[in-house]
């Protein structure tokens, strides 16, 4: 892919519903800001914690399907279509920029999921840019999700968007759901210290697992994970990241994204 004269930015975006794909909100609202701030990349890597398996693999193929990875939404969200192209140049390159690793590209299986898609069709609706996906691999270390982050900057000098969706706090069996936009206190308080460590520090950020709120805020890791990617961009550019997106929803969701310039 050919060299671009300036660093497109990478961004960590709370993705936290998948009705967010369709509705108008603060959050999408800010999603899709973001996209007139950014010049139009050539193409997009996304990160998304709702492929998270024991290994790591690219999507490579051309046309890569909308997954509907979840139950109990209205049809029109399962009935959802991001018909946007892939990129088997772009997962070759992300091999390429991995090789030290063993990495799967899947030219049949995966697709993309909501994770990805629920932001995109916010940030780009028209699906024209290429869209390819990278696995998050269960079997790595926080360090490990780090460094794979810091080699993938590469890419935003030859045009690529990193997207990486998560959440900071991502606790579903804790939603109060009568809380439109109210967060608990524990998990504004962990969400407090990403805030911290992405802006000043995120090196550091493997040691939020120190926190004694971590176990609420990641019951689960993978959706915590895609910020550690990030922090891996920010560390490779020498720059801290920046808080684009705050707020949360029904008590155990937060939707704090970041951008690195």
């Amino acid at each position: 892919m050919s060299e671009s004269p300036e660093l497109v930015p990478a961004l960590f975006i709370g993705h936290g519903s998948p009705m967010n794909t369709l509705e108008t909100n603060v959050f999408t609202q800010r999603w899709r800001e973001l996209a007139l701030m950014i010049d139009r990349p050539k193409a997009i890597l996304a990160l998304s914690a709702h492929w998270y398996v024991p290994a790591t693999a690219v999507t490579s193929m051309e046309n890569p399907r909308t997954i509907h990875d979840f139950s109990g939404f209205p049809r029109e969200l399962s009935e959802f279509e991001y018909p946007v192209p892939g990129s088997p140049a772009l997962a070759t390159r992300i091999a390429e920029i991995l090789s030290t690793r063993d990495v799967i590209q899947d030219d049949t299986q995966w697709g993309l999921d909501h994770g990805t898609w629920s932001v995109l069709a916010q940030m780009y609706p028209e699906a024209e840019i290429p869209v390819v996906q990278l696995s998050l691999n269960s079997t790595f270390s926080a360090a490990e999700h780090l460094e794979v982050g810091k080699a993938l900057h590469a890419l935003r000098r030859e045009g690529v968007l990193i997207l990486c969706s998560g959440n900071v706090v991502h606790h579903l069996g804790m939603l109060d759901r009568s809380q439109h936009d109210g967060v608990y206190d524990w998990a504004l308080q962990f969400d407090a210290e990403a805030q911290r460590l992405m802006t000043s520090n995120p090196a550091a950020m493997p040691q939020i697992v120190d926190h004694p709120e971590w176990l609420k805020a990641a019951p689960t890791p993978e959706h915590f994970i895609p910020l550690l990617y990030l922090a891996g961009v920010a560390i490779e550019s020498g720059v801290s990241s920046e808080v684009v997106v705050e707020g949360g929803t029904m008590g155990s969701l937060t939707m704090t994204s970041f951008i690195v310039k």
